[in-house]
């Protein structure tokens, strides 16, 4: 049985980029445990159900996904997570993830025992690719040093946050993935004249953002060979 470990953010996680790998891996038999930082079920991000942001359909099936998967309502936490015990390790996006996923020392382990190991493959979605500007290696590299990535651009991200890089919710954005990721020495190209972005580097696997998910997923089945 392959399976697969999802982190997610209990500060806001973007609907469409954790749905749809989640239900593309469940249609591959893949087995698939949630995780968040405290163990407490992951908090969606309001826009992603927001039927004028993402479409009615998109709304209605997401929020569905997000209420009734029992996955996502008794999740572990990733204290207690063992990359080693898994396939694969998929992080999805949503601002919310700058706040705990990215920043949480657990999620970093997985993440690097993920990519270093022999077998393991990681997934990292939108505002989650900013993990990698802070995860480091076994020898104390970051992770993303020399490694092609694709993420949430700042292209996009000044169309959000106004002057003083605050989001709707007032919340002010503490980083800008871009900036964090190139500085951390990773190869940046969000594909910004592509209708999506999935770059693999070997164990690695990192999507552009909501559009990108699909896409993302059907890449991830292929590093698994399912």
């Amino acid at each position: 049985m392959t399976t697969a470990l999802f982190v997610v953010s209990e500060e806001g996680y973007w609907g469409e980029e954790c749905v749809e790998p989640l239900e593309t891996l469940s249609a591959a038999d893949v087995e698939i445990t949630v995780a968040t930082p405290s163990g407490s079920p992951p908090t969606i991000d309001e826009g992603s159900i927001d039927p004028d942001q993402v479409g009615e359909e998109t709304a209605e099936h997401v929020t569905a996904v997000h209420e009734n998967d029992e996955r996502l309502n008794n999740p572990i936490p990733v204290a207690q997570a063992d990359a080693a015990a898994y396939d694969a390790v998929v992080f999805p996006g949503g601002h919310g993830t700058v706040w705990d996923v990215n920043q949480d020392s657990d999620a970093r382990r997985l993440l690097r025992d993920a990519v270093e190991g022999d077998d393991g493959v990681a997934l990292v979605v939108c505002h989650a690719v900013g993990i990698l500007a802070f995860a480091r290696d076994s020898h104390g590299a970051f992770v993303v040093n020399g490694r092609d990535v694709t993420g949430f651009p700042n292209a996009w991200e000044e169309d959000i946050v106004d002057e003083n890089d605050r989001l709707s919710d007032g919340r002010k954005l503490p980083y800008w993935v871009e900036d964090e990721v190139i500085a951390a020495g990773g190869n940046w190209d969000a594909e910004l004249e592509a209708d999506t972005s999935v770059t693999v580097d070997g164990d690695l696997v990192t999507a552009r953002g909501p559009a990108s998910s699909s896409a993302a997923a059907e890449a991830l089945l292929e590093e698994l060979e399912l």
